[in-house]
């Protein structure tokens, strides 16, 4: 299989590296190259590419907001000269990241991935509250903040996020259980009160318990009662202990 790539850089010369560096792969076609966002929400919209790779520090524009700006869904690899700290919350919300300069070797991994993806390792590691996670909601892609989560509700296979911002739309729906989840939000804001729900913390406005040992709980943007099954009632006490 051929992917298409987008190349979004505001260096000319760091285009230019990263081009030759994929033209050993013949997998890989690139079909344009952008210097700022708008030159790459036309190549998205028009080239449909399957993966862009996305420098973070454009000149006067963050990377982050290209996925505000369109509708097709692609796979991402950062390539950022951040430090540790920030490089740690792209790895977790992109299919890999790349630190300038791009190692060949870390290029290589990073393609591995997109051509194996049954087999390539998925992270486990906790997100933080400040953490900007990658969703790919089918037709689009979108990032959403860990703090802007109200709640999260279970649906099959798959999950209804709700967001406390309003300005972010209605419940996203994304393919990932409510335990990936659970393993993955930080416990220090996020609780699990029902099989088939997952709460913000911040976002209780009030609690109820009930003769029977459970608790109904209201949110600050929901109309809706939730209630904490027994069977989560105790830890979800201790967490506020």
């Amino acid at each position: 299989m051929t992917y298409k790539a987008l190349l979004v850089d505001d260096e000319r010369l760091a285009r230019q590296e990263l081009r030759e560096l994929l033209s050993d792969f013949e997998g890989i076609r690139i079909i344009g190259e952008a210097k700022n966002l708008t030159e790459a929400v036309n190549i998205i919209e028009r080239e449909k590419p399957d993966i862009v790779f996305l420098d973070i520090q454009l000149r006067q524009e963050n990377g982050f907001d290209l996925l505000e700006k369109v509708r097709h869904s692609f796979k991402l690899i950062f390539v950022t000269a951040f430090d540790e700290f920030a490089i740690r919350a792209f790895e977790i919300n992109a299919l890999d990241y790349l630190l300038k300069p791009v190692n060949p070797k870390r290029l290589q991994a990073a393609i591995d991935k997109l051509q194996k993806p049954d087999t390539a390792e998925v992270s486990e590691q906790k997100l933080n509250i400040e953490d900007r996670i990658f969703l790919n909601l089918g037709q689009r892609s979108q990032f959403l903040q860990i703090q802007h989560i109200s709640h999260i509700c279970a649906s099959g296979d798959y999950s209804e996020v709700f967001t406390a911002n309003a300005a972010l739309g209605h419940a996203l729906l994304v393919e990932k259980s409510l335990k990936e989840w659970q393993v993955r939000l930080p416990d220090k804001f996020f609780a699990r009160i029902h099989r088939s729900t997952i709460i913000n913390i911040s976002q209780i406005d009030a609690i109820e318990t009930l003769p029977n040992r459970t608790m109904e709980l209201s949110l600050k943007n929901s109309s809706r009662l939730f209630t904490v099954s027994r069977r989560y009632a105790s830890k979800f006490k201790q967490q506020f202990s």
